[in-house]
Formats: C-alpha cells, sequence, structure tokens
C-alpha cells in the first residue's frame, strides 16, 4: 500500500539508542529557494522511548497484532483491507492503490523554502518532531552564511520536502551556527480554544495579579536547569528493571526454537531484540552456573 497517506511526522525516524551512531543521515537534499541551493542531510534530533513496554505473554512470547472484523470477529487477511475515507458514520469511500499513488507528491530531493517569517510568530502549538540539517559535501560556506543571516535577523523558513512519496512541511530555524528543522502539524490538526469549551477572559482583581506575580517572581531562574526536564517516572521504571534482572526476578525467556523461528523470518536485524536475547542469554548463563554450583556443593 502506498506510504504518503496522513499528513503527520509519526513515520519520520525519530532517533534510536543512547549511544547510536549517526555515521549517515536518513535523507538527503537542498534548501533551495530563489538561487540559493545549500545540500544537507537530515537527523533526528531526538531518540525514542526507552522505557516503552512489550505486550508478551506469560511464556514470554512477544503478541502480534492482528485485524477483526467487529460484527462477525472474523480475522482478515492483509489481502482483505482496503482503505477507505469515512464521508458518515459506517459509510466509507474506497479508494485503492493506484489512486493514492495518483495523489503521490512529485519525488524531488528539495526543501522547498516557501516564506521567512519571524521565529516568534510561528505557535510553539504546531511543532511536531525537530530533525538537526547538517552540511554535506566538503564546501560548507552556504550553509554557515545561511545559518548565520537567518540566525541574526531570528528568522524561520517555512518549507516542504517530499520523502518516501509522503510531503511533510517543516520549519527551519538556525541556533548557534546549526540549522535546525521541525515538523509542523497542518493548521485544521490543531483545536481552538472556543472548540473545547474553554471560557473567555475575565478582569482579574489587581490583589490577585500582584499575588500571582509574586509566586512567578519567586521561582524565576535566570536560565533553565536540564535537570527539571528528566523524565522521572522513566528512570524509576529502568532501575526497577535493572534490579529484577540482577536478581533474576520475574524474567521470562523465549524458548530457543521460537527464536530461530521469528530469526528466518525477520528481513532485518532489530538491534534491540538482539540486545534482549543477549540479556536473556545472560541470565540463562548464571542460573546455570549457579545449579551447577549448588549440585557441587551437594556432592
Amino acid at each position: 500500500m502506498p506510504e504518503h497517506i496522513g499528513r503527520t511526522a509519526s513515520d519520520l525516524p525519530d532517533g534510536g539508542d543512547e549511544g547510536e551512531s549517526y555515521g549517515r543521515p536518513f535523507w538527503t537534499g537542498t534548501v533551495s529557494f530563489g538561487l540559493v541551493n545549500v545540500p544537507v542531510g537530515l537527523f533526528p534530533a531526538s531518540r525514542s522511548n526507552p522505557t516503552a513496554l512489550r505486550m508478551v505473554s506469560q511464556g514470554g512470547t512477544p503478541l502480534h497484532r492482528r485485524f477483526y472484523t467487529a460484527r462477525d470477529d472474523r480475522e482478515l487477511s492483509r489481502d482483505d483491507i482496503v482503505r477507505g475515507y469515512e464521508v458518515e458514520k459506517d459509510r466509507f469511500v474506497v479508494l485503492d492503490d493506484d489512486e493514492l499513488e495518483r495523489l503521490a507528491p512529485e519525488k524531488t530531493g528539495d526543501v522547498d523554502l516557501r516564506v521567512f517569517v519571524k521565529r516568534s510568530e510561528i505557535d510553539p502549538m504546531y511543532f511536531e518532531r525537530g530533525y538537526y540539517l547538517v552540511p554535506v559535501g566538503a564546501n560548507t560556506k552556504a550553509y554557515r552564511l545561511l545559518a548565520r543571516v537567518m540566525e541574526d535577523m531570528e528568522l524561520a523558513g517555512i518549507a516542504t520536502f517530499v520523502m518516501r512519496g509522503k510531503e511533510y512541511l517543516v520549519a527551519i530555524m538556525a541556533e548557534n551556527g546549526i540549522l535546525r528543522a521541525e515538523t509542523l502539524r497542518f493548521a485544521d490538526e490543531l483545536r481552538t480554544p472556543e472548540r473545547i469549551g474553554l471560557p473567555k477572559p475575565a478582569r482579574v482583581p489587581d490583589a490577585d495579579l500582584k499575588r500571582v506575580e509574586r509566586e512567578i517572581a519567586r521561582l524565576t531562574e535566570s536560565e533553565l536547569d536540564e535537570n527539571e526536564l528528566v523524565d522521572h517516572p522513566a528512570v524509576k521504571l529502568l532501575d526497577l528493571v535493572e534490579k529484577k534482572l540482577k536478581k533474576d526476578k520475574d524474567v521470562l525467556e523465549l524458548p530457543e526454537e521460537q527464536e530461530e523461528e521469528e530469526a528466518t523470518g525477520a528481513d532485518v536485524i532489530d538491534l534491540r531484540k538482539a540486545l534482549e536475547r543477549s540479556l536473556r542469554k545472560g541470565a540463562a548463563a548464571k542460573r546455570s552456573t549457579r545449579r551447577k554450583r549448588s549440585t557441587a556443593k551437594r556432592g
């Protein structure tokens, strides 16, 4: 099926685990406007959630999602599934792959920079995911020049680019001589305060205003401490996982024959899965060693 359905950046790479090497950008192209052309590569500015949990059976077998019909609970194969646009409740217009392919944007290697605006003009609500734009090639003069001018003028460039048959809207900004791209949500994806029923602003008594100003001033710092941005629940979860792993408590192991079956059907080696298998084998080896020592002592 075509990959360009949907308009968000959720299917763009979001980085990997800590320590992953980013030797190559996942997309290369050219930032273009007027007579200016700047070759760039795109790198994720964030990484995936390290504390994501996966659903498994009590025997340690990973679970897979399957599709069933809501009315008769019948399982469907991939060939049974089509794409439909819901025009009203339980009424769909079906679009086939050929029709969707004809709607796909033209493939190009350009980041088409359409307009410059003041950075302060972009509502942060539009920002979705961050990426770094890095210079490609030996000559970085055009890149450094563009980054310098945009940073000095506090500008953001609104641009589009096409990848994997899908068009993305981005805001390009410069900080410390480095270009950064933020994928943007489309205007019709944002809810207005009126749509969710927020009350209109009301006049606040001066005494209450002064009291809140004092409280804000008391907590105001000159700069942001990055320790305030730590995901403390995630840290606690990882600590708990590590403690259980060291004690070999509540550790599920997939039988080796099932591991082999999964490996033969995989087209791409998943680094995380390989690490998980290594941890499971390490835990099994420790248990085997303890059993041998226990047997030797009894003997």
